[in-house]
């Protein structure tokens, strides 16, 4: 069932968007050659704590981390562990947090020190592509309009999109509905004010396909190419969408 947030429910989003919003901007700081990917994770518990929130990712459906840390050709759901960051790579963290019983979800992409001018791209591309989808996000539209705009962009630039993952609604629950496909699919459900929803493109520098890691949790290109993964939070307002976190 897509849900309707009241008022009320919006603001704590809002304040929870905030948080979450300060944790990636500290995550993006301590991003370094030389950090392992465990430190990341740490990071997060303890900035969630200062803020009397928690993170939404430990657990959740078995995930053993409270962040997600994909490198390079991880998509998403890479592990935090003893990994160490290495100049030239690129680095995906995907976090959420609770607080007040809501969720807010959001991502990035950074690159470790220089990178390649075609991984600095391929993150550009990946950033402004869920721009466009968010474009699109007014009262009226359809989920189907985010999702064309986002593969429109991502084609155009030359990349491929992820077809097996997609966003969600958010709120209560870490996961709602609807899914927001990051590909063009048809109409799908109607945007309604109130409606929060976590819009997310994986865009791949190869084949937008996909394949998982022996640990049954972290999503792989299937050609080894490179990939980049943005995400934010956003409430259906009755002019331009609302980013949260």
């Amino acid at each position: 069932m897509i849900i309707i947030k009241s008022p009320q429910e919006i603001e704590i989003m809002r304040q929870c968007g905030k948080i979450l919003s300060d944790i990636i901007e500290r995550l993006r700081k301590e991003i370094r050659a030389g950090i392992k990917t465990r430190e990341l994770d740490d990071i997060v518990v303890f900035e969630a704590k200062m803020r009397e929130a928690e993170p939404s990712f430990k657990n959740y459906e078995g995930f053993p981390a409270n962040l997600c840390v994909s490198v390079n050709d991880e998509i998403v759901h890479g592990f935090p562990g003893e990994r160490v960051l290495r100049e030239g790579d690129i680095v995906s963290l995907d976090v959420g947090v609770k607080f007040k019983g809501f969720h807010t979800d959001a991502a990035i992409t950074v690159g470790v020190g220089a990178i390649s001018e075609q991984n600095k791209e391929l993150i550009a591309v990946t950033e402004e592509a869920l721009m466009a989808g968010i474009a699109q996000a007014r009262c009226g539209a359809y989920i189907g309009d985010i999702s064309s705009a986002i593969q429109h962009y991502v084609e155009s630039k030359g990349f491929s999109v992820v077809r097996e993952y997609t966003g969600h609604g958010v709120g209560r629950d870490l996961h709602e509905e609807p899914k927001i496909p990051n590909f063009a699919f048809g109409k799908g459900p109607l945007l309604r004010k109130g409606m929060t929803l976590a819009i997310e493109p994986m865009v791949n520098m190869g084949s937008w396909r996909t394949k998982l890691a022996p640990n049954q949790w972290t999503v792989l290109t299937e050609d080894g190419s490179f990939s980049a993964h943005f995400e934010h939070t956003i409430v259906i307002t009755d002019d331009e969408a609302e980013i949260l976190a």
